[in-house]
């Protein structure tokens, strides 16, 4: 058995791509997975189960919400220990920052270096960045909302190829401890 975190890209934004967070648990059970929970209304779920493949599972979770829904949601999963890895390689003082002003983006993918390199980190300054395992860790002192460098860092072009999704250190750490505890 292992132990799941779906992250659903671009749900109940703005009132839009609606997907009510106990009919995505009945469609996780449907699928086969077990002590399914959700954190939020912007499409976390915490759940077991008997496949051995994070990408099998993503592809049915979309296709079953694409089913009910009649639209299309990228699924991010990733197990347990690899959402573990991600907050133990922050090289951010996380523990030193609000939940606001860290973010870790999370790829299907490692991210391409080169599509980095024109950025120019010092003029983005007090905000950072770091690439990681499958990560960009965003450091934004005043939140998100207004960062650019989030809209630098974040480019489409930069990610191209990539399914991508932002949670806040906050909800990591709350993922984390669904997983864990």
């Amino acid at each position: 058995m292992t132990t799941y975190v779906a992250l659903l890209r671009g749900i109940n934004v703005g009132g839009a791509r609606k997907v009510p967070m106990a009919r995505l648990r009945g469609l996780i059970e449907e699928l086969g997975h077990t002590g399914v929970r959700t954190y939020v209304q912007s499409g976390n779920a915490v759940f077991d189960s008997t496949l051995a493949d994070p990408g099998a599972v993503a592809r049915g979770l979309e296709e079953a919400i694409e089913a009910e829904f009649g639209f299309a949601v990228p699924c991010l999963v990733l197990d347990g220990a690899r959402l573990r890895a991600v907050a133990d390689a922050c090289p951010f003082p996380a523990a030193e920052l609000e939940g606001r002003q860290l973010h870790a983006t999370l790829l299907s993918g490692d991210p391409d270096p080169a599509r980095f390199a024109d950025i120019d980190a010092d003029a983005l300054l007090p905000e950072e960045y770091a690439l990681g395992d499958r990560v960009i860790y965003l450091h934004t002192p005043d939140g998100l909302g207004r960062s650019k460098l989030a809209e630098t860092v974040l480019r489409p072009s930069r990610l191209k190829g990539l399914d991508v999704t932002t949670r806040n250190w906050n909800t990591v750490l709350k993922l984390l401890e669904m997983v864990e505890g």
